[in-house]
């Protein structure tokens, strides 16, 4: 799998010296050669439990074949 797209990445806030930085995915959707994930990105704010989401996007994954051509995605197990 590489990454082909990175789709309306929004930047919320800023990470600060300290932030522990937490990364939350999902799976959007699955197509035949490629995966379509959610992903946020939280700031645990320094010496504290605050969290703060900093930014989001959609990513999208494409299965390459050893050619590098695209190949249907492997069935999940």
């Amino acid at each position: 799998m590489v990454t082909a797209a990175v789709k309306e990445m929004s930047f919320a806030k800023a990470m600060k010296i300290g932030d522990t930085l937490c990364i939350y995915t999902h799976v959007e959707r699955v197509g035949r050669t490629s995966i379509t994930l959610k992903v946020e990105a939280w700031a645990q704010r320094y010496l504290s439990e605050w969290m703060e989401k900093v930014t989001h996007a959609d990513v999208v994954m494409v299965a390459l074949d050893d050619q590098g051509k695209p190949k249907p995605v492997p069935a999940e197990n």
